[in-house]
């Protein structure tokens, strides 16, 4: 009878266990989309003067569309277009050979280049600053992205990079921000491996805390301008 009880004790640990892991679970995505929702309608609505004033010089730099929306994979799977201001003249596509053959493998391996020569003269400087991410807050709003999550990956970076890793990477939403971005973004490449590892980290463990932390460390990043290359 006492090894039953014992047994039984056991199971039911275990299982309130698992309940109040699924419950914290619950919680912390109720309250990071709360937050995210928030915070993303009063962002918009606080800096939509600065937008407007990028909007224009996006365009007088480079007359053509001011938003570049690019095909990436959501939660789940799911495809979705992320918005930025657009960096790049309009036909970036068709200056691919004024890529030295280094930029070019660079390109290829990372899915960015240094230096690159296609981004405008306005668009370099709202990469130094980030602020070519703001219109993701749109993203935000309407529950494509968090504001902390891995970055938003296109299929065949995630197939080349993350075979092994599919599924769990796709398991939540991509985020404005992340552990990558805020940490090591110009130095953690794909090829050394450090890149991913720290996405995955971000995947495994992450909370309310690790997410404000994240925060305050992106707009630290941001004040010191020290966004992506």
């Amino acid at each position: 009878m006492a090894v039953k009880n014992t047994e039984l004790s056991e199971n039911l640990y275990y299982a309130e266990t698992q309940f109040s892991k699924r419950l914290k679970t619950k919680s912390y995505l109720f309250i990071k989309r709360l937050f995210d929702f928030l915070a993303s309608l009063a962002a918009l609505i606080l800096l939509s003067p600065l937008m407007l004033i990028l909007a224009i010089l996006v365009y007088l730099d480079d007359p053509g569309k001011v938003f570049y929306g690019h095909l990436r994979i959501g939660k789940n799977g799911k495809p979705f277009k992320v918005w930025k201001f657009r960096s790049m003249y309009m036909n970036a596509d068709k200056m691919i050979d004024l890529l030295t053959p280094e930029q070019a493998k660079q390109y290829y391996t990372e899915f960015k280049i240094d230096n690159d020569p296609r981004i405008t003269k306005i668009g370099n400087f709202l990469r130094k600053t980030s602020l070519d991410e703001l219109p993701q807050l749109f993203n935000v709003l309407c529950n494509d992205m968090s504001l902390v999550g891995p970055r938003p990956l296109i299929e065949s970076e995630i197939q080349t990079y993350y075979a092994d890793m599919y599924d769990t990477l796709l398991a939540v939403k991509p985020g404005v921000t992340g552990y990558w971005q805020a940490y090591a973004r110009n130095n953690a490449t794909y090829q050394s491996g450090e890149r991913q590892k720290m996405e995955m980290y971000y995947v495994h463990n992450a909370s309310l805390w690790l997410d404000i932390k994240i925060l305050f460390k992106t707009i630290g990043s941001v004040l010191k301008k020290q966004g992506a290359q």
